[in-house]
């Protein structure tokens, strides 16, 4: 059995690595180059047989702020969000404020008909209403027994 000696210099050293990689994760870089941390609106998607209903958490933002682009296989989102924030309270004013551009791709599981999209934007949820292409409603596959 092997000795090994006890040195807090090398717990710390493993405590500031692990931290670095927290904090990486936060604070993305794009062409080596960093571009602080990230907003990526949170997507729920639920497929029935008619359409894809998909559903954008964007809070912060008017409709006129975001961009939303189909084809029939994906789903591209754009915005910026301008969000200040002013309180004043027993004399101080505090004032808070976040800017910042976010896109997000979704790849649909079926094709759609991107000129049939309706969408809906209320209480920072955009809701997207995506009709399948007749091709895929009327699908059938077979399937090989082996």
């Amino acid at each position: 059995m092997a000795i090994v000696r006890f040195s807090p210099w090398r717990e710390i050293d493993s405590l500031q690595k692990e931290m670095n990689r927290v904090f990486d994760n936060f604070a993305p870089y794009l062409n080596g180059e960093e571009k602080g941390i990230a907003f990526t609106p949170a997507a729920e998607m639920e497929e029935n047989h008619d359409a894809i209903e998909l559903k954008l958490e964007i809070p912060g933002l008017e409709a006129k702020d975001v961009d939303v682009q189909v084809t029939a296989e994906a789903v591209a989102i754009k915005g910026e969000r301008r969000q200040e924030v002013k309180t004043e309270e027993k004399g101080m004013t505090r004032s808070e404020f976040r800017y910042g551009a976010f896109q997000r791709i979704i790849s649909l599981p079926v094709r759609v008909q991107n000129d049939q999209v309706k969408a809906e934007y209320k209480d920072g949820i955009l809701h997207l209403h995506l009709p399948k292409a007749e091709a895929e409603k009327n699908k059938v596959v077979k399937v090989n027994i082996g």
